[in-house]
């Protein structure tokens, strides 16, 4: 079973591996439209089959779109993290031409060697590797991988940008019509956030701010949970109510970030003189999503269920606890013996009118 981290950057890995597979089958009937039942190349008279072609154009691409993929996820992207949109774009593309170059020998040296029957460094099949890279069909296969990998860095990025699953479910079209589902939402709150930005000033705030999210994030993958807006100093953090009560994903992922904070104490406090702490609120219930927006277009959610999971977290200093849970969610949470509740009792928030149980969660 892979863990969400792993299934996630499996996610975002795939799609490199499709746009290339699918660019490698165009390329192949491009050149079977010029070609026709041609038996050679008209321009170094090496041997053409279209079976062949289809076969190692098409894997070799989707082989080289995941390599490239999982080299952008795993490594490059955190690489180039800070870097200017534009700027990640025209090296990476600068890096992955380089490969794309030497990969392109090494799948036609191949190819070569199957067309033509023979061991791989037999003469004739180095001949007509060299003939091929003299000609100028070679460099338009370069140029065509050039502009599949600037067209799958984009569309990483802008997937980046707006968020994968955003990004999915615009180009997927789930919620072009508004539907109903349960969620589960987690709105985490900075305590004192306008102390910290007086003390901290604008400018240094917002990198406090920037790295804060940025070490929450590892804990909402890990747990399968989506960040839904950042709201100022705010994070709201939705799961669909599967995967929130899987392993009780939506409790864990607050304790984690409180571990990861702990552990990057000395950092913060090396960093900022300070160490950032948290309150939550937990609440479950349907939500109405769908596409909204005209020159801004976003997925949105909306229902009583933000409301009050809002509400909820604001009683947290009231109660002097980092965080509340409502009894609609506890209930169906499977809490272990890794947890221990504290009763808070029927609260009255604002703007509603039924009162509500509340609980606080601390880890054993």
């Amino acid at each position: 079973m892979l863990t969400p981290k792993q299934n996630r950057n499996l996610i975002r890995i795939i799609p490199f591996g499709i746009i290339w597979g699918v660019f490698g089958i165009l390329y192949v009937l491009l050149e079977y439209g010029l070609l026709g039942d041609s038996m050679v190349y008209p321009s170094t008279r090496n041997l053409y089959n279209v079976e062949t072609s289809l076969f190692f154009y098409t894997s070799g691409a989707f082989i080289m779109g995941i390599l490239f993929g999982a080299i952008e996820v795993m490594w490059l992207n955190k690489l180039f993290a800070k870097r200017k949109f534009w700027e990640k774009i025209l090296i990476k593309t600068a890096l992955y031409f380089s490969s794309i170059v030497i990969l392109s020998l090494l799948i036609i040296f191949f190819a070569s060697s199957v067309r033509l029957k023979l061991p791989l460094f037999h003469p004739e099949v180095v001949q007509t590797m060299v003939q091929y890279v003299n000609n100028f069909a070679f460099l338009t296969i370069l140029i065509y991988a050039g502009v599949i990998t600037n067209l799958s860095l984009f569309i990483f990025e802008v997937s980046d940008y707006l968020g994968g699953s955003v990004f999915n479910n615009f180009f997927t079209g789930k919620y072009h019509h508004p539907c109903e589902e349960e969620r589960i939402f987690m709105f985490l709150d900075m305590k004192a956030s306008t102390t910290i930005a007086e003390q901290l000033g604008n400018l240094e705030y917002f990198k406090l701010l920037n790295k804060y999210f940025y070490d929450t994030t590892d804990a909402i993958v890990q747990t399968s949970g989506e960040v839904y807006q950042y709201a100022g100093d705010e994070i709201i953090v939705s799961w669909d109510l599967k995967k929130g009560l899987t392993n009780n994903n939506c409790i864990r992922c607050f304790f984690m970030i409180k571990e990861t904070f702990q552990m990057l104490a000395e950092s913060y406090i090396k960093r900022f003189d300070l160490v950032p702490e948290f309150k939550a609120g937990f609440h479950s219930g349907k939500v109405t999503t769908g596409e909204i927006g005209v020159l801004k277009k976003e997925i949105f959610f909306t229902g009583d269920v933000l409301n009050t999971t809002a509400r909820i977290q604001a009683k947290c200093n009231e109660f002097g606890t980092d965080n509340l849970i409502s009894q609609e969610l506890l209930s169906l949470l499977n809490i272990d013996k890794k947890y221990e509740l504290t009763t808070i009792g029927e609260c009255e928030l604002k703007g509603r009118q039924n009162k509500i149980n509340l609980y606080s969660i601390a880890k054993v």
